[in-house]
């Protein structure tokens, strides 16, 4: 029987300890994903959870992993797919675990082999890691599996995505069959299943938004512009908007080449990508946390595995290649409650693409109106919106009020506003 959400977490079997840590920092409310996955995962049931990011999965199986560990032993192991994810899960189960004396060990790209060995050595009871570094470790025989009790496979589908199958197989291959396996994914293909199927134990399924769903709190618009007029869109939205800008770009280069333009306009920014080191990743993602850099531009390297609070818009200012990480890519905004804004920049011979993103969210997207100083869309691009409706208007057209912040209009939630 599926469990029913809970207004707190004191009904979902967790022990008082770890409540009081809850409590302590401030955690009160379980998320959808946490209510309905953090009983069945005490019980020692594989679980599958699907449910679009940001909505609190790191606790949903970092809770019962700390609680099991310390009732029965053994070594928790978690796979995902960026070193970002790495830190931030890291991170989330030590706040909760250090308490308890849990020992947490990194291993991921980037980072020095020698200290990761030291950290092996010291007998972590979690290890969290990426693939290939995981494997590393395999090849030089500096870790083993044998003690592993739960496994943890967070953002299946990014591991997927980014050609991480066979390390995957040989991973489970080395951690033992009698283990508890929990699976956490955004979507659910047909290679997820599988891995359910082959290397799971009867597992239960939660899902708790469908694939392509976005998050409620997280109001959307487009804008038809040219490859040209796109930096000056940027930057009259980086006047409109005046918080913490998330900015998204399909290349390392597109990314620096912004960053150079937008320090060039003395606004805050860094960029964050694989091209970049570690230390200079953590530098800019801490500095986007603390406000040192207003705006973060980013490949999608970044889509999961940011958790910052409070980031007031994210911007596509180049259309993802996949429909899917669009939804991971809006995500960042509109997070632990707070609500949120992503704007799209759309190109007019990217009509098709629209139009995939569209089918694969199930509706159409509010196209803006740009700017008097900047030309209007070509009439090429008038369309009849998802599913043969009518034309789609833009809603942001005529005078408008100044734009004061986030607020919602009756017709569907989408900020107004008035370009400078």
């Amino acid at each position: 029987m599926m469990p029913t959400p809970a207004n707190n977490f004191s009904g979902l079997g967790i022990a008082p300890g770890i409540l009081d840590v809850l409590n302590k920092h401030k955690f009160f409310q379980p998320t959808p994903i946490q209510s309905q996955s953090i009983p069945i995962a005490l019980s020692g049931q594989d679980l599958v959870g699907i449910a679009q990011t940001g909505t609190g999965k790191t606790l949903a199986f970092g809770i019962p992993m700390i609680q099991n560990l310390l009732q029965n032993k053994g070594m928790g192991l978690v796979v995902l797919p960026t070193r970002e994810l790495a830190l931030q899960v890291e991170e989330a189960i030590r706040q909760i675990g250090i308490s308890f004396g849990i020992r947490t060990a990194v291993l991921i790209g980037g980072a020095s082999m020698g200290r990761q060995i030291s950290d092996i050595h010291r007998n972590p009871n979690i290890i969290i890691g990426t693939p290939g570094r995981i494997i590393d470790h395999l090849n030089q025989r500096t870790l083993s599996f044998s003690g592993v009790k739960i496994l943890v496979l967070d953002e299946a589908d990014r591991m997927l995505d980014m050609g991480f199958a066979p390390q995957l197989k040989r991973i489970l291959q080395h951690v033992p069959v009698q283990r508890q396996t929990l699976l956490f994914s955004a979507t659910m293909p047909p290679d997820i299943i599988k891995i359910a199927q082959t290397f799971m134990h009867l597992p239960t399924q939660i899902e708790i938004a469908p694939p392509g769903t976005a998050a409620a709190t997280v109001t959307q618009e487009g804008f038809i512009v040219s490859r040209e007029q796109k930096a000056q869109l940027l930057h009259k939205l980086l006047d409109d908007y005046r918080g913490s800008v998330l900015v998204f770009t399909r290349t390392k280069f597109g990314a620096k080449k912004i960053v150079r333009h937008l320090r060039d306009a003395r606004h805050s920014a860094a960029e964050l990508h694989s091209n970049r080191t570690l230390g200079q990743r953590k530098e800019a993602l801490e500095g986007f946390k603390t406000g040192r850099y207003r705006i973060l531009v980013a490949t999608d390297i970044a889509s999961r595995g940011i958790d910052v609070v409070n980031i007031e818009v994210v911007i596509n200012y180049d259309l993802p290649p996949q429909a899917e990480d669009y939804v991971h890519r809006i995500g960042r905004t509109g997070r632990a409650g707070t609500t949120g804004h992503a704007v799209s920049f759309i190109t007019p011979d990217q009509q098709g693409d629209l139009r995939n993103l569209e089918r694969f969210l199930k509706k159409s997207l509010p196209l803006g109106k740009l700017p008097d100083s900047m030309p209007a869309p070509p009439p090429s691009l008038a369309r009849t919106g998802f599913g043969g409706q009518r034309p789609f208007q833009p809603r942001f057209h005529g005078p408008r009020k100044p734009f004061t912040g986030h607020h919602r209009s009756g017709g569907g939630g989408f900020p107004r506003r008035r370009w400078k």
